[in-house]
């Protein structure tokens, strides 16, 4: 056994945990990230750059299908999987080499193996101690299932779907929130027969309300089907398929059942509860500079309370950096994180929604813009369009947008958020002719007082 001393040792390499590492070896600090799977983590390997890499197949596919509408002549001959699969290998390596040549550029002590963490301030690796001045867990989620829901053969999480090498027939998808609305999108698209069961009300139920009832439109127009507020009871699976029982008495019949009920925090095992740290329901409890209950131990990503978002974990890694490092960083706006679901059409917010608003402030004014008004939308041929929320004599608190690419223009609204513009501030503010984000532009017009491409 090696005893290590550094002044960070890193529990995790994802988003969160590389984040952190990296700034911390820029302020000056000695770094030991500690990884027992791939540095990049779920976000690199399992999750955001593997299905976006899937998504953009399916808009490829899509193109290829819809050429008519657009006066070209082209057709869709099918979906060469492996190739699919090829495509989005590539991308996830020429990341992952980047990434293991920051580790190297910053001088960071990378331990490959399984860590667990002993207090006050050690995390042990293959019996080998390091000990760190400060610590941070950063270990990051799985994908959940259902109580008594086995993964296993015909029934999948998101990990087994993004190494499909095959197309199902038909599919149902357990979950209408991001990551199975995500799935949903890319399958329709590639030909399958889709169907999303959501206990809840509404697809992406986190979303304001407008914004499901645009998703949903829009699903079913592409022929996506989805039952929402009915419950799922149970699944049987032999070689020909799997059934799929509901609570309203309906049996669905698949060829495979996509398990998508949301991620759980990777916490079990590494040591957190036998050593003293607090949790609750599995996540680990901090404060808002993500300070644990112990001294000089941190929590960032997906194992802390909150969105399960890679951009919150790399933000959140940076933050404990600057903070151990005594530069004293402004405390992280939960709402203040941009969300994308990058299904076709996608979904991006940042803020309040409208019922939050109204929670909060007692009442809130919405404005509502369509991309029937927006040049380069009808030219990409996609509707849906723009809310903002406005607190009352205040700024706007929260903006939602709906439409293909629409993700692209969540950083203008995050800026608009968190600078806490009024509309007039934004209103006088040029975007560029033809682009979808005039469609920000006019909605900002709009609720100064000024509309000019607005109906009625």
């Amino acid at each position: 056994m090696t005893d290590t001393s550094a002044d960070l040792v890193i529990l995790g390499g994802g988003s969160g945990g590389y984040a952190c590492a990296f700034r911390a070896a820029e302020l000056g600090l000695s770094v030991v990230l500690v990884e027992k799977d791939k540095l990049g983590g779920t976000c690199l390997h399992r999750g955001c750059i593997p299905t976006k890499a899937l998504l953009h197949a399916a808009e490829v596919a899509d193109a290829a299908r819809e050429g008519d509408k657009f006066g070209v002549k082209s057709s869709l001959e099918g979906i060469d999987m492996p190739g699919v699969n090829s495509y989005k290998d590539g991308v996830i390596s020429g990341l992952y080499k980047g990434l293991q040549g920051l580790v190297k550029a910053n001088k960071v002590t990378l331990v490959e193996g399984a860590g667990t963490f002993q207090g006050p301030n050690t995390v042990v690796v293959d019996g080998n101690r390091y000990i760190g001045k400060n610590v941070v867990l950063a270990t990051g989620s799985y994908a959940r299932s259902l109580p008594g829901l086995e993964i296993s053969g015909r029934v999948i999480t998101s990990d087994q779907a993004l190494n499909l090498d095959w197309i199902p027939e038909k599919v149902v998808v357990l979950g209408g929130g991001v990551i199975g609305v995500e799935f949903a999108s890319v399958w329709s698209s590639f030909g399958a027969d889709v169907t999303i069961v959501e206990a809840l009300p509404r697809l992406v139920p986190a979303e304001d309300e407008w914004a499901s009832k645009q998703l949903e439109r829009a699903f079913r127009k592409r022929g996506i089907k989805f039952k929402t507020g009915v419950k799922f009871t149970g699944a049987t699976q032999n070689d020909a398929g799997v059934s799929v029982s509901l609570e309203n008495g309906d049996v669905l019949e698949a060829d495979l059942l996509l398990v998508a009920v949301g991620r759980g925090p990777n916490t079990a095992g590494h040591g957190y509860e036998e050593s003293g740290v607090r949790m609750e329901r599995g996540f680990v409890i901090t404060d808002e500079r993500l300070r644990t209950n112990l001294p000089g131990v941190y929590a960032v990503g997906d194992i802390v309370p909150g969105l399960q978002l890679a951009h919150r974990g790399f933000q959140q890694g940076i933050f404990v950096a600057e903070d151990i490092a005594g530069q004293n960083p402004r405390v992280i706006d939960e709402a203040g994180i941009p969300r994308v679901t990058y299904c076709n059409p996608e979904v991006a917010s940042v803020g309040l929604t409208e019922a939050a608003a109204k929670e909060k402030y007692g009442s809130a004014t919405t404005y509502l813009y369509s991309l029937a008004g927006n040049g380069k939308s009808q030219i990409l041929k996609t509707s849906g369009g723009v809310k903002l929320v406005k607190a009352p004599d205040g700024p706007v608190v929260g903006v939602t947008l709906v439409g293909e690419r629409v993700g692209e223009l969540i950083g203008e609204a995050q800026l608009i958020y968190n600078w806490e513009a009024f509309p007039e501030d934004v209103a006088p503010l040029i975007h560029a002719h033809p682009t979808q984000t005039e469609a920000l532009g006019e909605a900002f017009l709009a609720l100064a007082g000024k509309p000019l491409h607005v109906h009625g």
